[in-house]
Protein backbone atom coordinates (compact mmCIF):
# COMPACT_ATOMS: atom_id res chain seq x y z
CA UNK A 1 0.00 0.00 0.00
CA UNK A 2 2.57 2.55 0.73
CA UNK A 3 4.77 2.07 -2.29
CA UNK A 4 1.38 2.24 -4.42
CA UNK A 5 0.89 5.62 -2.64
CA UNK A 6 4.34 6.55 -3.12
CA UNK A 7 3.66 5.63 -7.10
CA UNK A 8 0.56 7.84 -7.55
CA UNK A 9 2.41 10.96 -5.98
CA UNK A 10 5.38 10.51 -7.75
CA UNK A 11 3.25 10.29 -11.09
CA UNK A 12 1.49 13.72 -9.99
CA UNK A 13 4.58 15.25 -10.12
CA UNK A 14 4.66 15.47 -5.62
CA UNK A 15 8.50 16.60 -5.08
CA UNK A 16 10.45 13.42 -4.20
CA UNK A 17 11.65 14.74 -0.98
CA UNK A 18 8.29 14.63 0.60
CA UNK A 19 7.51 11.34 -1.15
CA UNK A 20 10.95 10.02 1.21
CA UNK A 21 9.85 12.06 4.17
CA UNK A 22 6.36 10.78 3.89
CA UNK A 23 7.50 7.25 3.47
CA UNK A 24 9.78 7.17 6.31
CA UNK A 25 7.69 8.84 8.89
CA UNK A 26 5.26 6.43 7.84
CA UNK A 27 7.34 3.22 8.32
CA UNK A 28 8.84 4.54 11.47
CA UNK A 29 5.11 5.15 12.82
CA UNK A 30 4.37 1.70 11.90
CA UNK A 31 6.92 0.38 13.26
CA UNK A 32 6.29 1.92 16.67
CA UNK A 33 9.21 4.01 16.41
CA UNK A 34 9.78 7.74 17.97
CA UNK A 35 9.04 9.70 14.85
CA UNK A 36 12.00 12.37 15.91
CA UNK A 37 14.52 9.52 14.69
CA UNK A 38 13.52 10.77 11.20
CA UNK A 39 14.76 14.30 12.32
CA UNK A 40 17.71 13.25 14.30
CA UNK A 41 19.18 11.57 10.65
CA UNK A 42 18.46 14.70 9.09
CA UNK A 43 20.25 16.95 11.16
CA UNK A 44 23.13 14.12 11.14
CA UNK A 45 23.46 15.48 7.26
CA UNK A 46 25.12 19.23 8.85
CA UNK A 47 27.52 16.94 10.27
CA UNK A 48 29.29 15.57 7.70
CA UNK A 49 32.64 17.09 6.51
CA UNK A 50 32.61 17.46 2.90
CA UNK A 51 28.78 18.25 2.74
CA UNK A 52 30.06 22.15 1.71
CA UNK A 53 31.90 21.18 -1.36
CA UNK A 54 28.83 20.52 -3.46
CA UNK A 55 27.40 24.38 -2.90
CA UNK A 56 30.98 25.67 -3.61
CA UNK A 57 31.89 23.68 -6.69
CA UNK A 58 28.05 24.38 -8.17
CA UNK A 59 28.78 28.02 -7.67
CA UNK A 60 32.05 27.76 -8.89
CA UNK A 61 30.73 25.78 -12.08
CA UNK A 62 27.17 28.52 -12.29
CA UNK A 63 29.95 31.11 -12.39
CA UNK A 64 31.90 29.52 -15.74
CA UNK A 65 28.97 28.94 -17.37
CA UNK A 66 27.89 32.67 -17.23
CA UNK A 67 31.04 33.67 -17.94
CA UNK A 68 32.61 32.97 -21.34
CA UNK A 69 34.85 30.58 -19.96
CA UNK A 70 33.39 28.06 -22.89
CA UNK A 71 34.04 30.28 -25.74
CA UNK A 72 37.94 30.07 -24.32
CA UNK A 73 38.16 26.51 -24.33
CA UNK A 74 36.81 26.24 -27.46
CA UNK A 75 39.40 28.79 -28.94
CA UNK A 76 41.95 26.55 -27.47
CA UNK A 77 40.92 23.54 -28.73
CA UNK A 78 40.22 25.21 -32.07
CA UNK A 79 44.37 25.73 -32.58
CA UNK A 80 45.55 22.94 -30.89
CA UNK A 81 43.18 20.02 -32.76
CA UNK A 82 41.79 22.02 -35.60
CA UNK A 83 44.94 20.12 -38.41
CA UNK A 84 42.97 16.49 -36.59
CA UNK A 85 40.36 15.24 -38.94
CA UNK A 86 37.73 14.92 -36.61
CA UNK A 87 39.61 17.78 -34.60
CA UNK A 88 35.86 19.77 -33.76
CA UNK A 89 34.33 16.86 -32.72
CA UNK A 90 37.06 16.00 -30.07
CA UNK A 91 37.40 19.75 -29.21
CA UNK A 92 33.82 19.32 -28.12
CA UNK A 93 33.92 16.22 -26.56
CA UNK A 94 37.15 17.74 -24.20
CA UNK A 95 35.08 20.78 -23.64
CA UNK A 96 31.79 19.46 -22.47
CA UNK A 97 34.02 17.34 -19.98
CA UNK A 98 35.98 20.01 -18.66
CA UNK A 99 32.27 22.09 -17.89
CA UNK A 100 30.52 19.18 -16.78
CA UNK A 101 32.84 18.20 -14.41
CA UNK A 102 32.66 21.95 -12.49
CA UNK A 103 28.89 22.38 -13.40
CA UNK A 104 27.61 18.91 -12.37
CA UNK A 105 24.77 19.60 -14.94
CA UNK A 106 24.92 17.94 -18.37
CA UNK A 107 21.63 20.38 -19.64
CA UNK A 108 24.11 23.31 -18.89
CA UNK A 109 26.56 22.11 -20.91
CA UNK A 110 24.50 20.98 -23.95
CA UNK A 111 22.90 24.62 -23.96
CA UNK A 112 26.63 26.52 -22.98
CA UNK A 113 28.79 24.70 -25.62
CA UNK A 114 25.94 23.99 -28.38
CA UNK A 115 25.61 27.12 -29.40
CA UNK A 116 28.85 27.78 -29.93
CA UNK A 117 29.67 24.09 -31.59
CA UNK A 118 26.71 23.29 -33.82
CA UNK A 119 27.05 25.95 -36.01
CA UNK A 120 30.68 25.42 -36.32
CA UNK A 121 30.10 21.72 -37.35
CA UNK A 122 27.74 22.53 -39.74
CA UNK A 123 29.71 24.28 -41.24
CA UNK A 124 32.93 22.36 -41.54
CA UNK A 125 29.97 19.92 -43.26
CA UNK A 126 29.71 17.63 -40.78
CA UNK A 127 26.93 15.00 -41.12
CA UNK A 128 24.02 16.99 -39.02
CA UNK A 129 22.90 13.54 -36.98
CA UNK A 130 26.73 12.80 -35.97
CA UNK A 131 26.94 16.74 -34.72
CA UNK A 132 23.71 16.37 -33.03
CA UNK A 133 24.15 12.89 -31.40
CA UNK A 134 27.69 14.19 -30.44
CA UNK A 135 26.43 17.29 -28.16
CA UNK A 136 23.67 15.60 -27.18
CA UNK A 137 25.85 12.44 -25.85
CA UNK A 138 28.65 14.32 -24.68
CA UNK A 139 26.62 16.43 -22.39
CA UNK A 140 26.70 14.56 -19.38
CA UNK A 141 30.43 13.10 -20.30
CA UNK A 142 32.40 14.81 -17.70
CA UNK A 143 30.24 13.38 -14.56
CA UNK A 144 33.76 11.08 -13.62
CA UNK A 145 36.54 13.86 -13.68
CA UNK A 146 36.96 15.56 -10.29
CA UNK A 147 35.41 18.15 -9.38
CA UNK A 148 31.96 16.27 -9.82
CA UNK A 149 29.32 16.81 -7.93
CA UNK A 150 27.71 13.31 -8.12
CA UNK A 151 31.13 11.98 -7.46
CA UNK A 152 31.13 13.58 -3.94
CA UNK A 153 27.30 12.56 -3.45
CA UNK A 154 27.85 9.29 -4.09
CA UNK A 155 31.23 9.75 -1.68
CA UNK A 156 28.61 10.90 1.24
CA UNK A 157 25.64 8.39 0.60
CA UNK A 158 28.48 5.28 0.71
CA UNK A 159 30.63 6.87 3.10
CA UNK A 160 33.23 6.17 0.58
CA UNK A 161 36.77 8.75 0.65
CA UNK A 162 35.68 11.46 -2.24
CA UNK A 163 39.78 11.78 -2.55
CA UNK A 164 39.57 7.82 -3.57
CA UNK A 165 36.35 8.66 -5.98
CA UNK A 166 37.98 11.44 -7.46
CA UNK A 167 41.12 9.37 -8.62
CA UNK A 168 38.91 6.14 -9.79
CA UNK A 169 36.98 8.30 -11.85
CA UNK A 170 39.80 9.74 -14.29
CA UNK A 171 40.75 6.71 -16.27
CA UNK A 172 36.88 5.53 -16.79
CA UNK A 173 36.48 9.04 -17.81
CA UNK A 174 39.13 9.37 -20.27
CA UNK A 175 38.39 5.87 -21.67
CA UNK A 176 34.58 7.28 -22.45
CA UNK A 177 36.22 10.70 -23.94
CA UNK A 178 39.27 8.16 -26.03
CA UNK A 179 36.24 5.82 -27.22
CA UNK A 180 34.23 8.97 -28.90
CA UNK A 181 37.43 10.73 -30.17
CA UNK A 182 38.03 7.76 -31.95
CA UNK A 183 34.59 7.58 -34.03
CA UNK A 184 34.99 11.19 -34.03
CA UNK A 185 38.17 10.87 -35.79
CA UNK A 186 36.73 8.46 -38.42
CA UNK A 187 33.82 10.10 -39.30
CA UNK A 188 35.96 13.43 -39.47
CA UNK A 189 38.50 11.58 -42.39
CA UNK A 190 34.90 10.24 -44.22
CA UNK A 191 34.31 14.42 -44.21
CA UNK A 192 38.06 15.33 -45.40
CA UNK A 193 37.75 12.05 -48.10
CA UNK A 194 34.11 13.37 -49.45
CA UNK A 195 34.24 14.48 -52.88
CA UNK A 196 34.82 18.22 -53.63
CA UNK A 197 35.09 18.61 -49.17
CA UNK A 198 37.69 20.82 -47.87
CA UNK A 199 40.65 19.63 -45.62
CA UNK A 200 38.62 18.43 -42.46
CA UNK A 201 38.10 21.45 -39.86
CA UNK A 202 39.96 24.16 -41.92
CA UNK A 203 37.53 26.68 -42.12
CA UNK A 204 37.07 26.35 -38.59
CA UNK A 205 40.35 25.83 -37.09
CA UNK A 206 43.39 26.45 -39.41
CA UNK A 207 45.34 28.35 -37.06
CA UNK A 208 49.20 29.47 -36.96
CA UNK A 209 51.69 29.92 -33.83
CA UNK A 210 50.78 33.05 -33.07
CA UNK A 211 47.06 32.16 -32.70
CA UNK A 212 47.36 28.98 -30.39
CA UNK A 213 49.97 31.02 -27.82
CA UNK A 214 47.20 33.94 -27.85
CA UNK A 215 43.97 31.43 -26.85
CA UNK A 216 46.28 30.14 -24.44
CA UNK A 217 47.17 33.09 -22.81
CA UNK A 218 43.28 33.60 -22.57
CA UNK A 219 42.14 30.55 -21.13
CA UNK A 220 45.46 29.55 -19.32
CA UNK A 221 43.49 30.47 -16.38
CA UNK A 222 40.80 28.26 -16.81
CA UNK A 223 43.21 25.65 -17.99
CA UNK A 224 44.46 25.99 -14.35
CA UNK A 225 41.76 25.42 -12.25
CA UNK A 226 41.72 21.66 -12.53
CA UNK A 227 45.30 21.65 -11.70
CA UNK A 228 44.93 23.78 -9.04
CA UNK A 229 42.17 21.57 -7.05
CA UNK A 230 43.77 17.89 -7.93
CA UNK A 231 47.12 19.33 -6.77
CA UNK A 232 45.61 20.74 -3.92
CA UNK A 233 43.89 17.90 -2.53
CA UNK A 234 46.26 15.17 -3.75
CA UNK A 235 49.25 17.00 -2.80
CA UNK A 236 48.03 16.75 0.89
CA UNK A 237 47.88 20.73 1.24
CA UNK A 238 43.63 21.22 1.26
CA UNK A 239 40.63 18.89 2.21
CA UNK A 240 37.78 18.61 -0.49
CA UNK A 241 36.01 21.32 1.23
CA UNK A 242 38.74 23.60 1.26
CA UNK A 243 39.54 22.78 -2.73
CA UNK A 244 35.72 23.43 -3.27
CA UNK A 245 36.30 27.37 -1.69
CA UNK A 246 39.42 27.62 -3.02
CA UNK A 247 37.79 27.02 -6.54
CA UNK A 248 34.73 29.06 -6.16
CA UNK A 249 37.29 32.07 -4.96
CA UNK A 250 39.32 31.53 -7.79
CA UNK A 251 37.06 31.11 -10.44
CA UNK A 252 35.39 34.33 -9.02
CA UNK A 253 38.65 36.50 -9.03
CA UNK A 254 39.49 35.33 -12.86
CA UNK A 255 36.02 35.55 -14.28
CA UNK A 256 35.70 39.22 -12.13
CA UNK A 257 39.26 40.69 -12.13
CA UNK A 258 41.29 39.42 -14.67
CA UNK A 259 38.80 38.77 -17.49
CA UNK A 260 36.23 41.42 -16.07
CA UNK A 261 33.02 39.17 -17.50
CA UNK A 262 31.57 39.22 -14.18
CA UNK A 263 29.52 41.86 -12.50
CA UNK A 264 29.21 42.02 -9.00
CA UNK A 265 25.66 42.78 -9.53
CA UNK A 266 25.43 39.28 -11.17
CA UNK A 267 26.32 37.29 -8.33
CA UNK A 268 23.21 37.52 -6.36
CA UNK A 269 21.60 35.78 -9.07
CA UNK A 270 24.21 33.01 -9.63
CA UNK A 271 24.10 32.29 -5.92
CA UNK A 272 20.18 31.99 -6.11
CA UNK A 273 20.71 29.83 -9.33
CA UNK A 274 23.13 27.59 -7.19
CA UNK A 275 21.55 27.52 -4.00
CA UNK A 276 18.17 25.96 -6.27
CA UNK A 277 19.85 23.16 -7.13
CA UNK A 278 21.95 22.72 -4.34
CA UNK A 279 18.71 23.07 -1.77
CA UNK A 280 17.06 20.18 -3.87
CA UNK A 281 20.11 17.96 -3.32
CA UNK A 282 20.01 18.08 0.00
CA UNK A 283 16.14 18.54 0.92
CA UNK A 284 16.30 15.04 -0.53
CA UNK A 285 19.22 13.81 1.04
CA UNK A 286 18.14 14.23 3.89
CA UNK A 287 14.73 12.98 3.58
CA UNK A 288 16.78 9.92 2.41
CA UNK A 289 18.58 9.27 5.02
CA UNK A 290 16.25 8.77 7.45
CA UNK A 291 14.33 6.27 5.36
CA UNK A 292 18.09 4.77 4.58
CA UNK A 293 18.16 3.65 8.37
CA UNK A 294 14.64 2.70 8.45
CA UNK A 295 15.31 0.19 5.51
CA UNK A 296 18.69 -1.31 7.37
CA UNK A 297 16.40 -1.19 10.34
CA UNK A 298 13.67 -3.50 8.54
CA UNK A 299 16.19 -5.70 6.72
CA UNK A 300 15.04 -4.56 3.68
CA UNK A 301 18.66 -4.66 1.89
CA UNK A 302 19.47 -8.07 3.59
CA UNK A 303 16.13 -9.78 2.35
CA UNK A 304 16.78 -8.23 -1.43
CA UNK A 305 20.43 -10.02 -1.20
CA UNK A 306 18.51 -12.74 -0.55
CA UNK A 307 15.93 -13.14 -2.85
CA UNK A 308 18.99 -12.24 -5.52
CA UNK A 309 21.20 -14.62 -4.10
CA UNK A 310 18.63 -17.76 -4.21
CA UNK A 311 18.06 -16.51 -8.05
CA UNK A 312 21.67 -15.30 -9.70
CA UNK A 313 24.77 -17.12 -8.63
CA UNK A 314 27.88 -15.23 -10.55
CA UNK A 315 29.54 -12.02 -10.00
CA UNK A 316 29.52 -11.98 -14.13
CA UNK A 317 25.50 -12.09 -14.31
CA UNK A 318 24.91 -9.97 -11.16
CA UNK A 319 26.94 -6.91 -13.20
CA UNK A 320 25.01 -7.73 -16.51
CA UNK A 321 21.19 -7.30 -14.58
CA UNK A 322 23.25 -4.30 -12.46
CA UNK A 323 23.77 -2.29 -15.40
CA UNK A 324 20.24 -3.04 -16.79
CA UNK A 325 19.10 -1.95 -13.92
CA UNK A 326 20.86 1.67 -13.62
CA UNK A 327 20.66 2.23 -17.44
CA UNK A 328 16.65 2.11 -16.64
CA UNK A 329 17.22 4.00 -13.49
CA UNK A 330 19.54 6.68 -15.16
CA UNK A 331 16.73 6.80 -18.07
CA UNK A 332 14.02 7.82 -15.75
CA UNK A 333 15.44 9.35 -12.60
CA UNK A 334 17.47 12.48 -11.88
CA UNK A 335 20.86 11.57 -11.69
CA UNK A 336 21.08 12.74 -7.33
CA UNK A 337 17.27 11.12 -6.54
CA UNK A 338 18.65 7.76 -8.02
CA UNK A 339 21.98 7.94 -6.18
CA UNK A 340 20.67 9.19 -2.67
CA UNK A 341 17.91 6.95 -3.11
CA UNK A 342 19.07 3.51 -5.06
CA UNK A 343 22.92 3.37 -3.79
CA UNK A 344 21.89 2.08 0.10
CA UNK A 345 19.93 -0.57 -1.55
CA UNK A 346 23.20 -1.57 -3.96
CA UNK A 347 25.92 -1.00 -1.20
CA UNK A 348 25.28 -4.53 0.72
CA UNK A 349 24.33 -6.38 -2.19
CA UNK A 350 27.60 -5.38 -4.12
CA UNK A 351 29.80 -6.45 -1.90
CA UNK A 352 28.64 -9.72 -1.06
CA UNK A 353 29.30 -10.43 -5.24
CA UNK A 354 32.74 -8.44 -3.86
CA UNK A 355 32.19 -5.44 -6.06
CA UNK A 356 34.57 -3.24 -4.67
CA UNK A 357 32.41 0.27 -3.14
CA UNK A 358 34.83 2.64 -5.24
CA UNK A 359 34.27 0.62 -8.51
CA UNK A 360 30.54 0.43 -7.78
CA UNK A 361 30.24 3.99 -7.71
CA UNK A 362 32.18 4.45 -10.97
CA UNK A 363 29.84 1.88 -12.69
CA UNK A 364 27.05 3.46 -11.23
CA UNK A 365 28.33 6.87 -12.22
CA UNK A 366 28.72 5.54 -15.44
CA UNK A 367 25.36 3.77 -16.28
CA UNK A 368 23.52 7.31 -14.91
CA UNK A 369 25.57 9.42 -17.35
CA UNK A 370 24.54 7.48 -20.64
CA UNK A 371 21.18 6.67 -19.14
CA UNK A 372 21.03 10.89 -19.67
CA UNK A 373 20.76 10.52 -23.31
CA UNK A 374 19.13 6.65 -23.43
CA UNK A 375 15.81 6.76 -25.59
CA UNK A 376 12.83 7.29 -25.15
CA UNK A 377 13.37 9.30 -21.54
CA UNK A 378 16.91 10.37 -21.56
CA UNK A 379 16.91 14.36 -20.36
CA UNK A 380 19.84 15.17 -22.36
CA UNK A 381 17.49 14.25 -25.36
CA UNK A 382 14.59 16.65 -24.35
CA UNK A 383 17.32 19.08 -23.33
CA UNK A 384 19.00 19.12 -26.91
CA UNK A 385 15.56 19.12 -28.69
CA UNK A 386 14.91 22.07 -27.32
CA UNK A 387 18.38 23.64 -27.62
CA UNK A 388 18.57 23.24 -31.80
CA UNK A 389 14.50 22.87 -32.62
CA UNK A 390 15.43 19.67 -33.56
CA UNK A 391 12.27 16.56 -33.13
CA UNK A 392 13.18 14.27 -30.71
CA UNK A 393 12.62 11.31 -33.09
CA UNK A 394 15.62 12.74 -34.80
CA UNK A 395 17.73 13.08 -31.71
CA UNK A 396 16.80 9.23 -30.50
CA UNK A 397 18.49 7.96 -34.39
CA UNK A 398 21.48 10.53 -34.01
CA UNK A 399 22.72 9.70 -30.38
CA UNK A 400 21.95 5.68 -30.96
CA UNK A 401 25.74 5.48 -32.70
CA UNK A 402 27.47 7.26 -29.43
CA UNK A 403 25.39 5.01 -27.05
CA UNK A 404 26.40 1.71 -28.68
CA UNK A 405 30.31 3.27 -27.77
CA UNK A 406 29.67 4.24 -24.55
CA UNK A 407 27.88 0.96 -23.79
CA UNK A 408 31.04 -0.91 -24.90
CA UNK A 409 33.31 1.28 -23.13
CA UNK A 410 30.86 0.55 -19.60
CA UNK A 411 31.80 -3.42 -20.08
CA UNK A 412 35.05 -2.43 -20.09
CA UNK A 413 34.93 -0.43 -16.76
CA UNK A 414 32.63 -3.11 -15.38
CA UNK A 415 34.80 -6.30 -15.83
CA UNK A 416 37.98 -4.42 -15.80
CA UNK A 417 37.85 -2.73 -12.01
CA UNK A 418 41.76 -1.85 -12.09
CA UNK A 419 40.73 0.24 -14.68
CA UNK A 420 39.02 2.54 -11.98
CA UNK A 421 41.48 1.26 -8.79
CA UNK A 422 44.78 1.00 -9.33
CA UNK A 423 45.28 4.88 -9.04
CA UNK A 424 43.34 4.18 -5.67
CA UNK A 425 44.61 0.68 -4.56
CA UNK A 426 47.48 1.14 -2.00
Amino acid sequence: MTSLAALVLALAGTPLFIIIAGLALYSFHRGGIDLTVVFIEMYRLADTPALTAIPLFAFGGFVLAESGAARRLVRISETALGWLPGGLGIMALVVCALLTAFTGASGMTIVAIGGLLYPAMQQSRYPDSFSLGLLTTSGSLGLLFPPSIPLIVYGIVSETPIDGLFLAGIAPGLLLVGCLSVYSYVVGRRVALAPGAEPADRGAAATGAGQTLRALREGVWELLLPIVVIAGIYGGFIAVSEAAALSALYIVFVEMVIHRELRPAQIPGIIRHTMVLVGGIFVILAAAMAYTNFMVDAEIPARLLAYIAAHIDSRFAFLILLNVFLLAVGCMIDMFSALIVVVPLLLPIAAAYDVHPVHLGIIFLTNLEIGYSTPPVGLNLFIASARFERPILQLYKASLPFLGILLAALLIITYVPQLSLFLVSP
